[in-house]
C-alpha cells in the first residue's frame, strides 16, 4: 500500500537526502516542499499542505546559530511557532510528524552521553528556539510525534564543515580548528535512511512516540573531524592545528559537550546510526567531496 510522505525544508542539506531516500521506496509517494512553496510560519499554508499525507518529515528550520542570537524572535518563529503549526495540522489530519531538533537543547556540561530524557538547558538562543519546537510536538502529538535530535551534519547538498575544510585545504597550508568541543559528526544520507526507517516503524506501531537521538555512534572534536577528513582524502592531517574555542569568539555560546545517547532506538526495534568515522569514510568518496580533495591535493598554495 502506498504511503504519502511530506518533506518540508526539502531544498536543504538534509531535506534533499530525505527526498532521495524516500524516492527509492516503491511504496512511498513523496511531496517535497522548500520554503519557496511552504513557509511553516504561515498557519494557513501549513493547514493546506498537510492533509492527505500519512507522514510529515520536518527538515525546515532556522539553522543560523549566531543569527539566532541577534534575532531570537525570528528564529523562534520558525523553530518554535512554525513547528507548532505543523504539529497542530498533523494532529487534525491524523499524520505522523518526524521533527528534527538539535543537541543544542542541552547545556553541554555532561561527562557522558545525554540520554533522551536528560534535563534540557540551552545556552544560546538557537537552542532555546529549538526547544520550543520540541515541546510543541510532545504536547500536541503525544502518540504520533517524533523528535529526532541530531548534530554536526554534513552532506553533499549544502554548506557544511567537511566541505569547508576541504575547500580551505586548497588555499591554506595549515588550519586552526577547535579541539575543545565534543560531538558526533553525522552524515545526512545515513540520517535520511534512519528517518525513513523510523517513519515506517511508526506507521506499523512498532516505534513509540517521543524523543530519539539521530547522531552517529562515537564522539570526536571539530579538530578530530578535520584531521580524519584530511587523512581519508589523502591530505596530511598534521596540517590541522588544535586550538581552543577562545581563538574563535562567536556571538552565540557553543555547548562544549554535545554527545548524545541512543537507547530509544532499541525500543523501536531499530539499530542506532553507525560510528561517525565509518560514515565519514564512505561520504568522502562521493564526488562532491572527492573533487574538493582532488583540488586540494593539486593546488599549489602560497
Amino acid at each position: 500500500m502506498t504511503t504519502r510522505w511530506l518533506v518540508t525544508g526539502a531544498h536543504g542539506l538534509l531535506g534533499q537526502d530525505v527526498l532521495a531516500e524516500l524516492a527509492a521506496d516503491p511504496d512511498a509517494a513523496v511531496t517535497g516542499l522548500g520554503r519557496d512553496r511552504l513557509d511553516i510560519t504561515d498557519p494557513a499554508a501549513v493547514r493546506a499542505a498537510v492533509p492527505g499525507h500519512s507522514v510529515v518529515v520536518n527538515c525546515a528550520a532556522w539553522t543560523d546559530v549566531d543569527g539566532a542570537e541577534r534575532s531570537e524572535a525570528a528564529a523562534t518563529a520558525v523553530n518554535g511557532t512554525g513547528v507548532r503549526n505543523l504539529a497542530r495540522a498533523c494532529a487534525d489530519g491524523g499524520a505522523i510528524l518526524l521533527h528534527l531538533s538539535t543537541d543544542y537543547v542541552f547545556p553541554g556540561d555532561a561527562r557522558g552521553p545525554y540520554p533522551e530524557d536528560a534535563p534540557t538547558g540551552p545556552v544560546n538562543a538557537y537552542g532555546r528556539s529549538k526547544l520550543v519546537g520540541e515541546r510543541a510536538v510532545v504536547e500536541l502529538l503525544p502518540d504520533t510525534g517524533y523528535v529526532v535530535r541530531t548534530a554536526w551534519l554534513y552532506g553533499e547538498h549544502g554548506p557544511n564543515f567537511v566541505a569547508t575544510v576541504l575547500e580551505l585545504a586548497a588555499r591554506r597550508e595549515s588550519l586552526d580548528v577547535v579541539a575543545d568541543q565534543h560531538g558526533q559528526p553525522t552524515w545526512t544520507r545515513a540520517l535520511a535512511r534512519q528517518l525513513a526507517a523510523l517513519g515506517r516503524a511508526a506507521l506499523t506501531g512498532r516505534a513509540p512516540a517521543g524523543i530519539y537521538h539521530g547522531t552517529s555512534a562515537g564522539r570526536t572534536t571539530w579538530c578530530g573531524l578535520a584531521r580524519d577528513t584530511f587523512r581519508l582524502s589523502g591530505l596530511d592531517p598534521e596540517r590541522i592545528r588544535p586550538v581552543g574555542s577562545e581563538k574563535f569568539p562567536r556571538p552565540a555560546a557553543r555547548p562544549a559537550f554535545g554527545v548524545l545517547g541512543h537507547g530509544k532506538w532499541l525500543r523501536a526495534g531499530l539499530p542506532p546510526l553507525p560510528p561517525w568515522d565509518d560514515q565519514l569514510a564512505s561520504a568522502v568518496r562521493l564526488p562532491a567531496f572527492a573533487e574538493l580533495a582532488d583540488a586540494a591535493r593539486t593546488t599549489r598554495r602560497p
